[in-house]
């Protein structure tokens, strides 16, 4: 449904200069590709197996579409959520988890990533294995580095996909994936295969594609390696009082759960974590819409996808499967559409705050900088854009 990893070095890549990523992309496709190919050869790869490996590879158009239209990343959480958590995909849920009862055990026991935390994964990125995407892999890695927006990333998965191929797990032609060059049942990328795959069947082989165990395996080793706290808990909904201090909420802001109680946060369903534990206070939508306390592990999620919409809609899937409630969706302000956030990114930029780029999206910087601009304007800092604050600005 939207592809895993895609994002997970988006700051990084933004501070690579523009020069540097001109070396590498761009340009005549024919002059371009010997030069990858040259690259092949130097990394110990022969010449004819560098030319059988890149024989069929072309640029896609198709890719590039996709890439240029993730509109899904401007709705709001509990519209994104009520999309992706249907009723359907809880209940097929709750079978596999019984299904893969031992392989879920297995990973648990191993890396500490908790059965319903992979089985949200598995749901979101491909309905437990049934749609893994249609997109010639190799192409699509080869259409993305040869883009400019972010050849760093993409580059090295194609030599990864050579090793793969050379391993006899890979076909340049036949493999097929998401339109990012990911594959399998939770869409890994191929260095991730390569350095992370996992054979949780035991046949010898790692194959993401077909076997269920090897998939849930290999992502809770993932989870694991990108830090994720053996069986702690990552997101419990809470209730939250009126008359909070909501400045003090967002993720970039922790405080122990005890200090959280204190100040009256309750969790809705079940109990809130241990009280030593740290924790930020989420409002995907602000005051009026649902709450969350998330802790440690939650942040590990962006390490998989940098979207606040669909990290937050994965991990309360998780909740979900993990016997929590149905979140209490309040009455949140309307969001802006697309050209009211480009236009208010525009006015947050004119007063000195850095939005990143005006792309009509509520990410990060530009929810901080709302917060930032409640608080000097005297209004409730629940970093969630109203029409009284644009009009204020």
């Amino acid at each position: 449904m939207i592809s895993l990893r895609v994002l997970i070095c988006a700051a990084a890549l933004a501070a690579i200069p523009a020069a540097s990523m001109a070396k590498t992309c761009g340009g005549d496709f024919n002059g371009w590709m010997s030069k990858l190919k040259a690259e092949a050869v130097s990394k110990g790869h022969s010449k004819a197996q560098v030319n059988k490996f890149f024989r069929s590879a072309r640029i896609d158009p198709k890719v590039l579409k996709a890439d240029r239209s993730q509109g899904v990343f401007r709705l709001t959480f509990t519209e994104f959520a009520g999309r992706a958590i249907s009723s359907n995909r809880m209940n097929n849920g709750k079978k596999n988890m019984k299904k893969y009862k031992s392989t879920f055990a297995k990973a648990q026991k191993k890396y500490g990533v908790q059965p319903a935390v992979l089985t949200a994964f598995w749901a979101l990125e491909t309905d437990y294995g049934a749609v893994q995407g249609n997109f010639n892999t190799l192409n699509s890695l080869i259409t993305l580095s040869h883009d400019c927006r972010r050849p760093d990333l993409f580059r090295p998965q194609i030599f990864a996909a050579l090793e793969l191929w050379e391993r006899g797990d890979f076909d340049p032609v036949k493999t097929k994936g998401a339109w990012a060059g990911e594959i399998g049942m939770v869409q890994m990328l191929p260095e991730d295969i390569l350095n992370r795959g996992v054979d949780g069947d035991g046949d010898g082989r790692v194959r993401l594609k077909t076997s269920a165990p090897d998939a849930l395996m290999t992502g809770a080793r993932l989870l694991k390696d990108l830090g994720w706290a053996a069986n702690q808990p990552w997101l419990v909904e809470v209730s939250v009082p009126k008359n909070l201090n909501w400045a003090d909420t967002g993720l970039d802001k922790t405080r122990s759960v005890s200090d959280w109680a204190g100040k009256g946060v309750k969790a809705r369903g079940g109990k809130l974590p241990k009280g030593n534990m740290q924790a930020a206070l989420m409002l995907p939508q602000g005051r009026k819409g649902p709450a969350f306390l998330a802790m440690p592990n939650f942040f590990v999620y962006f390490e998989w996808n940098k979207s606040l919409v669909y990290v937050t809609t994965a991990a309360y899937f998780a909740t979900r499967l993990d016997g929590a409630p149905v979140v209490t969706k309040g009455n949140p302000d309307p969001a802006f559409s697309a050209s009211a956030m480009k236009s208010l990114q525009k006015k947050l930029k004119a007063h000195g705050h850095d939005v990143g780029k005006v792309d009509g999206i509520l990410g990060a910087k530009t929810r901080a900088a709302v917060q930032k601009e409640q608080v000097r304007l005297g209004q409730p800092a629940d970093a969630w854009p109203t029409a009284a604050l644009a009009k204020k600005l």
